[in-house]
C-alpha cells in the first residue's frame, strides 16, 4: 500500500468531503449531541462482568440447583470485624441480627444465616452473615444502594458488604471513575504533545475532537445495543482507551499530511483530496488491521471477550469514519487557518523532516546482522517470563483493596478455609425422588466413588446428614415430613434433586483441583444425571474456554493480517516481517506484564496488587488489541518506504527516507498513544491496568526498538528481496495505484 499521489477512490472521497463540508459538519454535530445524551447512561446499562461460561456444565448445574433446591439467585456476604470482641458468642451474633432488622423486612430477602464454614484459628473477632436474595443479578445491582442502607453497623463492630453483586456494583462505580481519571491524566499530556508537534492551537485541538467524538458516539451506540444484548461492564473502559488512542493518532497523521499538502497543492480542495488519498487511505488500512485483531476476540465463547471486541470494533470504525469525513471537512473549512494561533515561535518550530532519523537509519544499516541478532535475543529474553505464566480467574481481585467488596472478600479468604469456602458442587438428578431407597443407594454409591477420587478431602450429602443409617433405615426415616423438611431447609435435597459438596484437598485455584474436577466429570454416575459445578468447576470452564480457542485466535489474526498486508504492499516478505516484529514486541510486553502482575515486580510503584497469577483473559485481550494497534506504525512507515522505493528504486535510500519522513510523526503518535493507554495504569480495575500496561509497553517497544533498529536492519539485509512478489500478486501496479 503506497501513499501514492495518483488520484483514486480516496481522492474522490476527500473532494466530496470538501464540497459538502458544511453539511458533513452539521450532521456530525447533531449526531454528537444525540449520542452524548445516551453515552452518559451507558455504564449503568452494563450489569454483567462477562465471565459466565454459558452452556457449560458448571453454569447449567448452578442454574438447576438454584431452580430445583430453591437456592437464592444472588448472595451477599456481610463481613463483621469486632473491635476486641469475640463475634462467635451468642450475644455478639444476636447484636448482629438485631442490626439487620431493617434488612429482613425487604421483600426480596430470602434468608439471613451465619456462615458455618470452618474458620482458621485466631479469627474469632470476625463473623460473616450470608444474605440470600430472590433477585437476578441485574435487579440486585439496581437494588444494591437500598440494600446497603439497611446494613447497620453494630456497636464496636465494622461491617463490609461483599459477594458477587457487591463486587459487580463496585466494578460499575470503578468503571465510571476510571474513565474520568484516565481522561484527566491522559488528555492534557496528549494536548501538550500535539501543541509541540503542530505549534498551533487549531492543529492541536482537531485530533482531540476526533478522539472525543469517536468515544462519545460509540458509547451512545453501545447504549442502544445494550437495550437488547447483555454486555460486559468492562466495555466503556475499552472504548475510552482505544477511542482516544486510535482517534487522536489517526487525526495526527491526517492533520500532519494536510499541512504538508497545503504547501504542495494549488488549492485547499486539492490539499484535502490528496490528504485523503494518502494519509486517509493509510488510516483505512490501519483501521482494518486493528479490526482484524478485535474480531479475534469473538472466537472465545465468553461475553467478556465479545463485549470488548464489539466495543473496540465500533470505536475503531468510528475513529476511521470521523477522521475521513468530519476531520477532512473541518480541514476544508479551515484551510490555511490550520496554522493559526501559534503557541511556539516560528524560529523553534520544525520546518521539515529531521535528518536525525535519516542518520539513525544509515547507522543501523551499517551493521544490520549484528543488530538483528542482539536486539532479537534481547526481545526473546524479555519474553522468557511467559514460560512460567500462571493463569487465574479474578473475582474481587479486579478491584483494589480500597473497595469495600474487595476488602471483605480478602477478609473471608484470610478467616475461612478457602477449600471449604469454595468447594466443588455436584448436582444430582435421579429418576425417582431422593427419599426413595433405590435413589439413596445410587447416591451413596456415587458419593463413595467421588470420595475415593484423588484430591478429595471430604464429601458431604444428604445421605449422611441424618447419621450412620443403612439405605433402608434412611428411606424409612425420610418418610417423615419433618426429616424431609430438615434436608430441604439445609438445601441438600428436594424432590428428585440432591447436591454433593466435595471439599478438595488443595486450594480451589490449584492445578490439582482442576484435575480433580476433570476426573469427577469422567466418573461413572451409575444411572444418575450429574453435573459438576461450584467455584473450581466454574473457574476451570472459563479457563478451558479461553485456552481452547487460543490457536484459532492466533491463526485468524496473524493469517488475515498477513493476507491484507500482502495485497496492500504487494510483497511477500514485508508483511511477514511486520507480523514477526509484532509478535516479538507483543511477547516482550506480555513478559513484563507477567513479571509485574504475577511476580510483583514494581507492583507497589505502579499501585498494582500482585495476586500470584495473570488473569486468564489478558493474553488474548492484549494480543488482539496490541497486534492491530502496533501494526499501525509499521503500516505508516512501510507505506512511506514503499512510496520512496517506487520513485527511486533504491532500497537503502528509500528506507532512510521513509524513516526520515515519518520518524518524528510516528514518535509523537506513539507517545500520545502510550500516554493515553498508560494513564489506565493509574485507574482501579486491574484488567484495565494490565491492558494499559501491556499496550503501552508494546507500542513503546514497537516504536523504538522495532521501528528504529530492526526494521531498517532487516530492510538492508533483505535488499531488493523485500519487494519481491509473484507475478499474480504484482498484477498491474499502475492500475491498482490509480484506482487506490
Amino acid at each position: 500500500m503506497k501513499e501514492t499521489s495518483k488520484r483514486g477512490r480516496f481522492w474522490s472521497l476527500g473532494r466530496s468531503m470538501y464540497r459538502y463540508r458544511k453539511l458533513v459538519v452539521i450532521l456530525w454535530v447533531l449526531a454528537f449531541i444525540g449520542f452524548a445524551l445516551l453515552a452518559q447512561k451507558t455504564p449503568g446499562m452494563l450489569k454483567d462482568n462477562g465471565f459466565t461460561p454459558k452452556g457449560s456444565d458448571s453454569e447449567k448445574g448452578l442454574a438447576l440447583l438454584q431452580q430445583e433446591l430453591d437456592l437464592p439467585a444472588a448472595l451477599l456476604n456481610l463481613v463483621y470485624v469486632g473491635q476486641g470482641m469475640d463475634l462467635t458468642v451468642d450475644s455478639s451474633k444476636q447484636a448482629i441480627m438485631d442490626s439487620l432488622s431493617e434488612l429482613k423486612q425487604l421483600p426480596y430477602v430470602q434468608s439471613l444465616v451465619f456462615s458455618d464454614t470452618p474458620r482458621n484459628e485466631g479469627f474469632n473477632h470476625v463473623q460473616t452473615v450470608i444474605v440470600g436474595l430472590n433477585l437476578e443479578t441485574d435487579v440486585t445491582l439496581e437494588k444494591f444502594p437500598e440494600i446497603k442502607k439497611t446494613v447497620k453497623q453494630p456497636n464496636g463492630m465494622d461491617v463490609y458488604v461483599s459477594g458477587g453483586p457487591a463486587i459487580l456494583y463496585d466494578m460499575q462505580q470503578a468503571s465510571k471513575s476510571d474513565i474520568v481519571k484516565a481522561e484527566v491524566i491522559g488528555l492534557p499530556i496528549a494536548l501538550i504533545v500535539l501543541l509541540i508537534v503542530f505549534g498551533t492551537l487549531v492543529g492541536a485541538f482537531l485530533p482531540m475532537v476526533v478522539g472525543l467524538m469517536s468515544v462519545t458516539t460509540t458509547l451512545g451506540i453501545t447504549y442502544l445495543i445494550a437495550q437488547q444484548v447483555s454486555l460486559s461492564n468492562f466495555l466503556p473502559n475499552m472504548v475510552t482507551m482505544l477511542g482516544l488512542a486510535v482517534g487522536i493518532d489517526y487525526a495526527l497523521f491526517l492533520v500532519s499530511r494536510f499541512r504538508e499538502e497545503l504547501r504542495k497543492q494549488p488549492s485547499v480542495e486539492a490539499a484535502v483530496a490528496m490528504t485523503c488519498q494518502t494519509a486517509g487511505k493509510s488510516i483505512f488500512f490501519s483501521g482494518a488491521a486493528v479490526l482484524i485483531g478485535l474480531l479475534g476476540m469473538f472466537f472465545v465463547e465468553l461475553n467478556f471477550f465479545r463485549s470488548l471486541g464489539l466495543g473496540g470494533i465500533i470505536v475503531v470504525t468510528m475513529s476511521v469514519l470521523v477522521a475521513n469525513t468530519l476531520l477532512l471537512s473541518l480541514l476544508g473549512m479551515l484551510g490555511e487557518k490550520i496554522n493559526s494561533l501559534h503557541v511556539i515561535p516560528k524560529s523553534l518550530r520544525n520546518q521539515g523532516p529531521s535528518r536525525f532519523w535519516e542518520l539513525i537509519a544509515y547507522g543501523v544499516m551499517k551493521r544490520p546482522l549484528l543488530l538483528v541478532i542482539v536486539v532479537g535475543c534481547g526481545l526473546l529474553y524479555m519474553m522468557s517470563p511467559l514460560t512460567g505464566m500462571k493463569l487465574g480467574v479474578p473475582n474481587a481481585e479486579v478491584l483494589p483493596p480500597s473497595y469495600e467488596s474487595r476488602y471483605g472478600s480478602d477478609l473471608m479468604k484470610e478467616v475461612y478455609d478457602p477449600k471449604e469456602l469454595n468447594p466443588v458442587q455436584i448436582r444430582i438428578h435421579a429418576e425417582q425422588e431422593v427419599w426413595e431407597e433405590e435413589t439413596i443407594r445410587q447416591v451413596r454409591k456415587y458419593a463413595e466413588l467421588v470420595a475415593a477420587a484423588d484430591g478429595v478431602e471430604e464429601v458431604r450429602s444428604y445421605v449422611g446428614a441424618l447419621g450412620a443409617l443403612t439405605d433402608s433405615q434412611m428411606a424409612a426415616a425420610l418418610q417423615q415430613s419433618s426429616a424431609r423438611e430438615q434436608l430441604e431447609n439445609l438445601k441438600l435435597a428436594k424432590s428428585n434433586t440432591a447436591i454433593l459438596i466435595v471439599v478438595p484437598g488443595q486450594d480451589p485455584d490449584n492445578a490439582e483441583t482442576d484435575e480433580l474436577v476433570r476426573s469427577l466429570r469422567k466418573l461413572d454416575s451409575g444411572g444418575l444425571d450429574v453435573l459438576v459445578t461450584g467455584g473450581p468447576a466454574y473457574r476451570l470452564d472459563i479457563i478451558d474456554r479461553i485456552q481452547d480457542r487460543i490457536p484459532e485466535v492466533l491463526a485468524f489474526v496473524i493469517g488475515i493480517t498477513y493476507l491484507i498486508l500482502l495485497f496492500a504492499f504487494r510483497s511477500v516478505l514485508i508483511p511477514l516481517k511486520a507480523v514477526l516484529m509484532n509478535v516479538l514486541s507483543l511477547g516482550a510486553s506480555m513478559g513484563i506484564v507477567v513479571l509485574i502482575f504475577q511476580h510483583g515486580f514494581l507492583a507497589d510503584v505502579l499501585q498494582i496488587t500482585s495476586t500470584g497469577y495473570v488473569s486468564a483473559t489478558l493474553p488474548i485481550i492484549i494480543f488482539c488489541v496490541v497486534f492491530g494497534i502496533s501494526m499501525d506504525y509499521e503500516v505508516f512507515l512501510i507505506s512511506r518506504i514503499a512510496e520512496e522505493h517506487e520513485l527511486t528504486g533504491d532500497n537503502e535510500r528509500s528506507t532512510a527516507e521513509g524513516l526520515k519522513k515519518t520518524g518524528s510523526l510516528i514518535t509523537s503518535a506513539a507517545f500520545i498513544l502510550i500516554v493515553v493507554v498508560g494513564s489506565f495504569i493509574f485507574t482501579d480495575i486491574e484488567i484495565m491496568k494490565a491492558l494499559g500496561l501491556g499496550l503501552g509497553l508494546a507500542v513503546l517497544i514497537d516504536a523504538t526498538i522495532i521501528r528504529v533498529m530492526l526494521v531498517p536492519a532487516l530492510m538492508k539485509l533483505l535488499g531488493e528481496a523485500n519487494w519481491w512478489a509473484p507475478k499474480w500478486l504484482r498484477g498491474d501496479s499502475s492500475k491498482s495505484s490509480s484506482e487506490g
